[in-house]
């Protein structure tokens, strides 16, 4: 058993991280220690690379210990480098977290910075300006270069003690005795060769960001600062004729938690006034815990939109309309609980019927077939149609009288039959079932006006020795 990290008690006692736990107590016999948590270590890790998203929307692990942060065009947002360096220190300082930040224009070169390099009078951590990265890499150890300990060894048995010693060495005879694996790390610290990284979540291409300067938390105005972004995230997609079909909001709060929200649309859109009516159903989700010292809004999904020609009241035309109905049940319900009915492959009316999610458009465009010359359906249908005992005068005759669920009802009037044949492909199916049966269905309307669909299955002339016809009502008018 070693230690994993080591507190600063620890370290002025003599201890370090790597040390068997044995030689740690027998230096250390007070020495206190708990069991390393590996996955709550990572997960913590990834808690903290969401939180400096405040930063950047570019943000990824980096390592056991590290987070890579891609500053490029955000720093003008703190009034430069060293003030968002030294924000960053000040912020996870009041959270109790120690950090070695450290600014350079290529991934490598900030990694050896951070943690080899001593920042400079008045700096929160080293800072390598563009053209002086050589110069800031040059005094570092080659241990820097994130090179394997084998090679950091062997580079030191030949005097190679620092990465500045590698710039005069020739190429190839370092790749013969070290491999290629010096030189390519040297090439990309100084940004000869791309080093590609893989952020928690790809970067927005729109978003806009609101500070504070004191933490908010009251409802009305967390809703003021939503619509502020809002309007000002709209008129940026109206310049460049896009539209969002998901907006994302996040809250980052003064007691370092981050709380984010998001609303979606069917159809991309930048109406400000659509959007806050979504959101305005959402943001009670939003928990500013202690306050809110930061808010960004993000559009991560967008798509050129045209301009679309409203009606002559200026209101919103009725696709459109359709559209933003789609858009609030889903963002109270849930994306699962709206649906809409589409056509079925079958022409049985337990089948003919089928639940999607609705079209990007909020309508549908597929036509229904057969439409004009079907006699009317009900619009309820029973999931299973449930059988009745019911009195026709005749065997071919509608029924004058039937008894459901206990109730007696009488016929006043009726219309049919529409017959309907059993699907011709399911010769399979046994012929004693009902998907096997021709069925005659009723439109009755009984005499306290009510009206239900019946059917009769089966034929009375068939003389197979299968079950007589059975009455069945299967919806409701």
């Amino acid at each position: 058993m070693r230690l994993v990290a080591v507190d600063a008690v620890a370290v002025a006692t003599g201890l370090a991280a790597g040390m068997t736990l044995a030689d740690a107590r027998a230096v250390a016999p007070e020495l206190v220690t708990r069991p390393a948590e590996p996955e709550a270590d990572a997960a913590a890790l990834a808690a903290l690379a969401r939180w400096c998203q405040r930063y950047s929307p570019w943000t990824a692990v980096d390592g056991d210990d590290g987070i890579i942060i891609e500053s490029t065009g955000c720093d003008h947002l703190f009034a430069g480098e060293a003030a968002m360096l030294a924000d960053m220190v000040t912020r996870l300082g009041r959270g109790g977290i120690t950090v070695r930040p450290a600014l350079a224009p290529t991934p490598g070169a900030a990694w050896a910075l951070a943690r080899f390099a001593t920042p400079r009078a008045g700096e929160a951590g080293p800072v390598a300006p563009e053209g002086e990265t050589m110069v800031r890499l040059a005094a570092l150890p080659v241990a820097a270069l994130r090179l394997p300990d084998e090679t950091v060894e062997g580079l030191k048995r030949l005097g190679l003690h620092r990465i500045g010693a590698l710039y005069r060495l020739p190429r190839a005879g370092l790749s013969r005795r070290f491999g290629g694996e010096p030189v390519r790390r040297l090439d990309q610290a100084l940004g000869r060769v791309a080093e590609p990284l893989s952020p928690l979540q790809p970067g927005p291409e729109y978003r806009v960001r609101l500070d504070f300067g004191e933490p908010i938390g009251a409802p009305e105005d967390i809703a003021r600062a939503a619509g502020r972004l809002l309007e000002r995230l709209g008129a940026w997609l109206a310049d460049v004729r896009c539209g969002s079909s998901r907006l994302e909001l996040t809250a980052f709060r003064a007691d370092g938690g981050v709380a984010a929200i998001s609303v979606g649309c069917a159809r991309a859109s930048r109406d400000v006034a659509h959007w806050r009516r979504l959101f305005a159903e959402r943001l009670a989700e939003l928990d500013p815990g202690f306050g809110v010292d930061a808010m960004i809004l993000a559009a991560p999904r967008t798509e050129p939109l045209a301009a679309l020609q409203p009606t002559l009241d200026h209101g919103a035309a009725p696709a459109d309309a359709v559209a933003r109905l789609v858009d609030r049940l889903r963002n109270r319900l849930g994306g699962a609980s709206v649906r809409v009915q589409r056509p079925g492959d079958s022409h049985l009316p337990e089948r003919a019927v089928r639940l999607v999610p609705p079209p990007a458009g909020g309508t549908a465009t597929d036509a229904w077939p057969g439409l004009a010359d079907r006699p009317a359906r009900p619009l309820r249908l029973l999931p299973v149609a449930e059988p009745v005992e019911a009195l026709a005068l005749a065997p071919d005759h509608p029924p004058h009288g039937f008894r459901w669920r206990r109730v007696a009802f009488r016929v006043a009037a009726a219309e049919g039959p529409e017959r309907i044949a059993p699907e011709w492909w399911q010769d399979m199916a046994p012929p004693d079932t009902e998907a096997a049966e021709t069925r005659d269905y009723y439109r009755v309307e009984t005499t306290d006006g009510r009206c239900f669909w019946l059917c009769r299955t089966g034929l009375h002339d068939r003389g197979d020795g299968t079950r007589p016809p059975r009455w069945l009502l299967h919806g409701v008018f």
